[in-house]
């Protein structure tokens, strides 16, 4: 291996290794600022969408790759803390319309005013080159990450039998 192609590889680890501690640090972040809210990061998460209305608990759970029995549970407890009420939609029967209290609007009101500070403490002291610079590379990045995903559909990495002939 040359010098200049162990160099890139070092880099390469480098920049993956810088990734997985950002993508740690914001998810510990995220749960920090929940915490202080008084409610869990997948709770905020529904909350979000019951903001936006057409909450639709079936729905949410196929986005987010979870199950109906796992979001009623969420929203059971926000229902319990008092932060959302439910109730049955006039227009059907078999659905729920679900909306924020007042305590859940001010647990809101605290994340967004904690989060904009948050903003503005830490990405707003980047100039906006810098901040360009990053997001066209995040782009490209996510869009390869997506390409390989795709094309790696189906594919296992367990061995079959024929590699493993092939090996010996």
């Amino acid at each position: 291996m040359t010098a200049c192609h162990e160099h890139k590889q070092n880099t390469i680890h480098a920049a993956i290794l810088a990734l997985q501690e950002l993508s740690e640090v914001f998810q510990r972040r995220r749960e920090a600022l929940a915490r202080q809210a008084g409610i869990t990061v997948e709770e905020w998460r529904v909350l979000d969408k019951i903001e936006g209305d057409d909450f639709m608990p079936s729905l949410f759970a196929r986005e987010r790759s979870r199950s109906r029995a796992a979001v009623s549970k969420i929203i059971r407890q926000l229902i319990d803390k008092g932060i959302i009420t439910a109730s049955v939609s006039s227009e059907d029967g078999r659905f729920r319309n679900y909306h924020l209290t007042p305590r859940g609007k001010a647990a809101m009101e605290r994340l967004r005013l904690a989060r904009q500070k948050a903003i503005a403490d830490v990405w707003g002291t980047f100039n906006a080159h810098e901040l360009e610079a990053f997001t066209r590379f995040s782009r490209e990045l996510c869009s390869r990450l997506e390409s390989l995903e795709v094309s790696q559909q189906g594919k296992s990495l367990e061995p079959t039998t024929r590699t493993m002939k092939q090996a010996r």
